[in-house]
């Protein structure tokens, strides 16, 4: 089935699902020192929730879980602001102009990051006239199927450079998705570079002129290896909570 979208047609039969899922099991990746989420049937005194256990009709699931720590989600600027923002509120197109690139995070002390560089040199090579990316999808190397079940927690994973973040502001790009649990260092005293430079939030507790509300990032993504570096169209799709964040699934669609 085809599609025009953004001036591009895609082929709805052929989506790449960027997503990782939440479970209750060893595979769930886990990040923010969380334990992993629960997934269980309501008990009320004798009934079980559960068709398996021949008591209910249905299965009626809990469900507890972490949005940052626990699989893809995508976070609005209400995630470092005194004031409550919902990602339900903020993202309210779905379809976008995307640019899937790789890169290895730069050795730099004991860490590694991401550098403005690196990401400005990599869009040059998929600079494409006709489409102008409003989304950028970060694969970072080694991009080992490990990543799909990592415990992120005390690993101090790799980050991206604050200049990085202001660079891809400055480039128009509204939608940042990354294969990391987040775009900061994990323990940065609280700085959130990236995130702030990224938002253009220079003050947590009011909100400056020009902060961008609509513009969203998406961590703990997972692009395969066979996926080609390149231009696509995203779908970037999300469950209506009204929180800073909710669990997401970014789809790529390559462009006919």
């Amino acid at each position: 089935m085809k599609a025009t979208i953004k001036n591009f047609e895609i082929d709805l039969s052929k989506p790449i699902d960027i997503s990782l899922p939440i479970t209750n099991d060893e595979h769930n990746p886990i990040a923010w020192y969380q334990n992993a989420p629960e997934i269980q049937p309501v008990v009320m005194g004798d009934w079980i929730g559960k068709v398996s256990e021949g008591q209910s009709s249905t299965n009626f699931n809990n469900l507890f879980f972490n949005p940052h720590a626990h699989g893809t989600h995508t976070e609005c600027l209400g995630h470092i602001t005194k004031e409550f923002y919902s990602i339900n509120q903020c993202l309210k197109q779905f379809f976008f102009g995307a640019t899937l690139i790789t890169v290895q995070p730069e050795k730099v002390s004991e860490d590694e990051v991401i550098s403005k560089e690196q990401i400005e040199k990599a869009l040059k090579l998929f600079h494409d006239s006709e489409m102008k990316s409003e989304a950028i999808v970060i694969r970072t190397l080694p991009n080992e199927v490990a990543k799909k079940s990592f415990k992120y927690s005390n690993t101090n994973p790799p980050y991206m450079s604050e200049e990085a973040a202001l660079f891809l502001r400055e480039s128009g790009i509204q939608h940042l998705l990354i294969d990391l649990p987040s775009v900061d260092k994990e323990k940065d005293g609280g700085k959130l570079a990236a995130h702030k430079a990224f938002w253009n939030v220079t003050d947590v507790n009011q909100l400056n002129k020009g902060a961008r509300l609509n513009c969203t990032i998406t961590e703990m993504i997972f692009v395969p290896n066979e996926v080609t570096d390149g231009n696509y169209v995203l779908n970037l799709q999300i469950a209506s909570f009204e929180n800073d964040a909710s669990p997401s699934k970014p789809i790529l669609y390559p462009i006919q």
